[in-house]
């Protein structure tokens, strides 16, 4: 994997919400036409507290993944990099580079699985602190295990994220009853 950054967790920086907001101004501006959604911050950076790799994960909603092919030109004059990542589901990017990032974007169709997903996790971590301090001690296993593998750390972490994400569908079911 040589160009990728290694994983390295750090302790919760609480600066990383406004540098979502100033990121998403940025995105708005720019792909604002493609976007059928809001712009989502998502990941560890997302959940107050959690440790976490300090790159920012954003979603930004569209409509389709082909409608929106035409925002990766504009996006890489605001310095993100297009990588073909589960390029059935989503459009990837990092930016500035996959050596050094600051930035994660996922454009994602609204209301799809992932779409759902992502924000199910997000928002189940951000309620129950003991699940957050129980995934965030996996995260600095895992990052000890994979510094140099980016690919085996996310795979090594999927049991849980499943797992937790199938208890909030759970949870939103029960409430929907």
């Amino acid at each position: 994997m040589g160009t990728d950054a290694p994983v390295h967790i750090v302790p919760y920086d609480p600066d990383w919400p406004q540098r979502f907001e100033r990121e998403r101004e940025l995105l708005l501006d720019a792909i604002g036409e493609w976007l059928a959604g809001p712009v989502e911050h998502i990941g560890s950076t997302a959940v107050p507290g959690l440790p976490a790799k300090p790159v920012i994960d954003i979603m930004a909603g569209v409509e389709s993944l082909e409608r929106s092919r035409a925002a990766l030109t504009v996006l890489e004059r605001c310095d993100y990099c297009y990588a073909p990542y589960h390029a059935d589901v989503m459009h990837w990017l990092c930016k500035p580079s996959p050596a050094i990032r600051t930035h994660h974007l996922h454009l994602v169709p609204v209301d799809t699985v992932l779409w759902n997903e992502q924000l199910a996790f997000r928002d189940y971590l951000r309620a129950h602190d003991d699940v957050a301090i129980e995934y965030a001690a996996l995260k600095r296993r895992l990052a000890d295990e994979h510094r140099f593998d980016r690919d085996a750390y996310t795979q090594a972490k999927m049991p849980f994220v499943r797992r937790v994400i199938a208890t909030a569908q759970r949870a939103v079911a029960r409430s929907q009853e």
